[in-house]
């Protein structure tokens, strides 16, 4: 193994078909020579959310041609390349089997190493990528599938201290812009609607705040706005801009109190952290990083927020984790399988989606 590595990353979990590629010399910060990211918003938006099978078909057209642009845009070819490395789980199966397929068949058509990658581990991670933060840290992995706080001490030692057990913080508002009429993702939605809109006009719980420990809810907080909303109508006919609004501030202070607080209590129980880090597509709201800006800043510790485009789905994260297995001498045969469950610590009991196949995440 030389003291340059370069590999390229694959990632086709959920909605977003991306390549990545990104290099680390000996000594030196990684960098991220490219990272092509195709959305299918306008697939899904007909439907409200996103399609398994329209995702997947999406997946299968375009991550060849993603890989393409990938690697021109890097200025590398596949011989420069060290490993591919690949989301192999947790996320909607189709759509990983369309990623893992495609970096298995640039591997046996090229020789190169093969490393698959949790999709959690390379959001859980990608605070080493963009500030070198070192082990061990507190991780708040807040995205639309999944909501954890995390104990990161190594590559592959995550510890999870507590999660949603219903609805992730990004479901939960793509669930509240629908009901509220505004277009998906529903995240960026609810948080420009809420700029205007008076957070205090109704009253939304805070659910499990009362209970000792860092597992959040988020299924009642919804209904609490639909019921809020129902009202409205029943009221006046219907909510005008305002009241959208209102709803909107509402809802989203509601979460941000969740999640700081517990936020809050993971700190507490991880005292030798030294940072406390924030990823997936949630972190990108502006609001809820204050939040937690502020409880980082209260227990004196460093607060890491990637840049908004490596929050959501991406693959530089994921050549990232790859790299970092790599560099410890991670390696992934021809039976690496597709996993729609894949919890990062899989010595705590299952929060959410457990069945069968095991847990969810």
């Amino acid at each position: 193994m030389g003291d340059t590595l370069t590999v390229l990353g694959l990632e086709s979990s959920c909605d977003d078909t991306a390549a990545a590629v990104v290099r680390q010399r000996a000594g030196c910060p990684p960098e991220i020579l490219s990272s092509v990211v195709r959305g299918q918003t306008a697939l899904h938006a007909p439907f409200g959310g996103v399609v398994p099978e329209i995702a997947a078909r999406a997946h299968a057209e375009k991550i060849d041609l993603c890989v393409e642009q990938a690697l021109a845009a890097a200025g590398v070819g596949l011989g420069d390349l060290d490993a591919v490395a690949v989301t192999a789980g947790p996320g909607l199966i189709g759509g990983v089997l369309a990623g893992v397929m495609c970096a298995k068949g640039i591997c046996a058509a090229t020789g190169l190493p093969l490393v698959g990658v949790n999709h959690l581990a390379g959001h859980a991670l990608t605070p080493r990528l963009t500030d070198g933060l070192d082990f061990p840290y507190l991780m708040l992995l807040a995205s639309g599938g999944h909501c954890q706080f995390l104990s990161v001490a190594g590559v592959e030692d995550f510890t999870r201290l507590g999660g949603t057990i219903d609805d992730a913080p990004g479901e939960a508002f793509d669930k509240t812009a629908k009901l509220l009429g505004l277009p998906q993702p529903g995240g960026p939605e609810v948080e420009r609607a809420a700029m205007a809109g008076d957070p205090g006009r109704f009253a939304f719980p805070r659910p499990l705040m009362d209970r000792p420990g860092c597992d959040m809810s988020f299924s009642g907080l919804k209904t609490a706005l639909l019921r809020a909303r129902d009202a409205l109508i029943a009221e006046k006919g219907g909510i005008t801009v305002q009241d959208r609004a209102d709803l909107c501030a509402a809802f989203q202070a509601a979460v941000c109190d969740v999640l700081a607080g517990k936020a809050a209590r993971a700190v507490a129980a991880a005292p030798g952290a030294r940072a406390l880090a924030v990823a997936g597509g949630v972190a990108a709201n502006r609001v809820i990083r204050a939040a937690l800006e502020q409880v980082a800043g209260d227990a004196g510790l460093r607060f890491v927020a990637p840049p908004l485009a490596l929050c959501t789905d991406n693959a530089a994260m994921i050549a990232w984790a790859g790299l970092e297995r790599f560099r410890l001498g991670a390696r992934d045969g021809m039976d690496l399988i597709a996993r729609p469950r894949w919890p990062l610590d899989e010595t705590q009991p299952a929060l959410i989606g457990a069945g069968k196949k095991g847990a969810k995440a």
